[in-house]
């Protein structure tokens, strides 16, 4: 069998170069919308003494020299999120970073190993203004595309429709017939157990050795996300408290936390939180996310020391980071993500 042509081959570029151009075109255009809108672009550092601390992220690791010889360990960030938080407590109002972030073992139509970014925050604002960002840039993507609607793998989507706000309580009643707030505690702790007999009942794989997370990820990959951003975007808010590390507790329910994701065709697009500024807190979840990360891959990051004591200062604020290669996707019609990436990385 021949090999595919590599991307820089003359005329694998020109069927390329469309939906390159467009990409162009819509990095113009969110960062005139950013700037209408008051925020102040941001660049921050790639390499950091911590790459996050989320159990399932798998980073890049390299390392500095400094002039005497020593050696000391570094990483690419998978996100400008620490970084943007410092400049939140620095004094900055509304930021947004859009660049590249690098994140080990991901690749596929969908995933890259060097991808783009674009991440944005508001001071004292709460995360259903983010919401309606996320909505307004749907919308601002397939104006600039020309795209009437975005579609993938056979799913399509109205970006222009006002997107359905979904908990993931109800979805996971509404599509697997599971209620998963009755294995979440008022403390936010989960009963592994009551989760792993609701998955049997539902018909669903299960395995000895899942914990809470791994039943909750099965659910939501098997049953709910393919569902999710069909006729009209989805908003998937009030994650369990579990499995929203660096998100506040909603007002109304100690279990859940203010997080929200966007769906379009099934695919995720956004991740957004209130902010969690508890310092001791916040070092707690990331101790336990990477005790479960020790657990699973036999590894850990270190946490940054710097961010914890500038998140001790930092303002009650909103983020969110959305995938730039894949709202591109959805808007060109493109199939896989490096369709739409100017030099795609070698596959190994």
């Amino acid at each position: 069998m021949t090999a595919a042509s590599p991307w820089w081959t003359p005329h694998v570029h020109a069927d390329r170069r469309p939906r390159l151009m467009l990409r162009n075109g819509l990095t113009a255009a969110l960062r005139d919308w950013f700037a209408r809108n008051d925020f102040i672009e941001v660049e921050t550092a790639a390499l950091q003494v911590s790459p996050g601390n989320e159990a399932h992220l798998a980073a890049f690791a390299t390392e500095a020299v400094g002039s005497d010889g020593i050696r000391s360990p570094l990483y690419l960030h998978t996100s400008p999120e620490f970084a943007c938080k410092k400049l939140l407590a620095a004094g900055e109002q509304r930021i947004f970073s859009l660049g590249p972030v690098y994140r080990n073992r991901e690749r596929g139509p969908l995933h890259h190993s060097e991808f783009t970014m674009l991440e944005w925050y508001r001071v004292g604002e709460t995360y259903e203004s983010l919401m309606r960002d996320c909505a307004a840039l749907l919308a601002l993507a397939a104006t600039r595309a020309g795209a009437a609607r975005f579609s993938f793998r056979g799913r399509d989507c109205d970006p222009f429709a006002e997107p359905e706000r979904l908990t993931v309580a109800d979805a996971f009643s509404r599509h697997a017939g599971i209620d998963l707030l009755a294995t979440v505690a008022v403390d936010g702790g989960t009963d592994r157990d009551a989760l792993h007999a609701a998955l049997i009942q539902a018909g669903l794989r299960t395995a000895p050795d899942d914990s809470w997370a791994d039943l909750f990820s099965r659910v939501m990959v098997e049953k709910i996300e393919p569902l999710l951003g069909q006729g009209r975007a989805t908003i998937l808010c009030e994650y369990p408290v579990a499995e929203a590390a660096l998100a506040r507790p909603g007002p109304g329910d100690p279990r859940v936390a203010e997080r929200f994701e966007l769906y379009c065709c099934g695919v995720e697009l956004a991740n957004g939180f209130g902010e969690l500024t508890d310092a001791a807190e916040q070092r707690r979840r990331f101790i336990i996310e990477m005790d479960e990360k020790e657990r699973v891959y036999g590894e850990r990051y270190p946490l940054d020391e710097d961010f914890l004591a500038a998140l001790a200062i930092m303002p009650q604020a909103s983020g969110v980071a959305l995938g730039f290669d894949r709202l591109v996707m959805l808007a060109t019609g493109a199939h896989k993500i490096e369709d739409v990436i100017w030099t795609p990385v070698a596959a190994s």
